[in-house]
């Protein structure tokens, strides 16, 4: 039972980390990355799709991305797409092959991108405690219940309080990581 809380509450945690690693790829570094166009849609008879999934996507060199669409009537509606989303790209076509150069940063688009990466490893942290808060009740549930002796909720406790700490460290560290990659001119 304590171990089950224990499995738990380190996978939701994990998948915490996880997903601050993918907020943290779609925040724009100087360099061209293909997930910097996750968050892109397209609309694809009549439906909106991930980019992802009417083109493919690479990296040309370091300040360019090409998107070679797999239909050649996609080219405007990517290019279209590409313009619309809030990430400040403008692509150019040359036939079937859309350019997206990444625009050099100022020092201001480089300390808003780095409070936009602060405030996600916060959110990462906020849910890395919400998870603790989770499995802390239940351990008090079971002590209520008296399926746990007080002994074995305050080993539960701290064992979830190491994992807290392991997770927030791998946040900050995250974070730093970021910082530099943004700061990087």
């Amino acid at each position: 039972m304590i171990n089950d809380i224990k499995k738990d509450a380190e996978s939701r945690m994990k998948k915490s980390v996880e997903a601050l690693h993918s907020n943290f790829n779609k925040i724009r570094t100087g360099r061209a990355h293909p997930s910097i166009l996750d968050a892109v849609t397209v609309e694809y008879y009549g439906s909106q799709v991930p980019l992802s999934q009417v083109a493919s996507v690479n990296v040309e060199d370091a300040r360019t991305l090409s998107i070679v669409p797999w239909e050649q009537g996609m080219v405007p509606k990517i290019e279209k797409a590409i313009m619309t989303s809030d990430l400040g790209l403008n692509p150019a076509s040359a036939g079937t092959v859309i350019r997206v150069p990444m625009p050099m940063l100022t020092e201001e688009t480089r300390k808003g991108y780095i409070k936009q990466a602060r405030s996600e490893a916060e959110n990462a942290r906020v849910a890395v405690r919400n998870v603790r808060r989770d499995a802390n009740g239940d351990f008090k549930s079971l002590l209520k219940d008296k399926d746990i002796t007080e002994d074995d909720q305050r080993q539960g406790e701290d064992d979830v309080q190491k994992l807290t700490d392991k997770y927030i460290a791998e946040i900050d560290k995250a974070l730093a990581a970021k910082e530099q990659d943004l700061m990087q001119v």
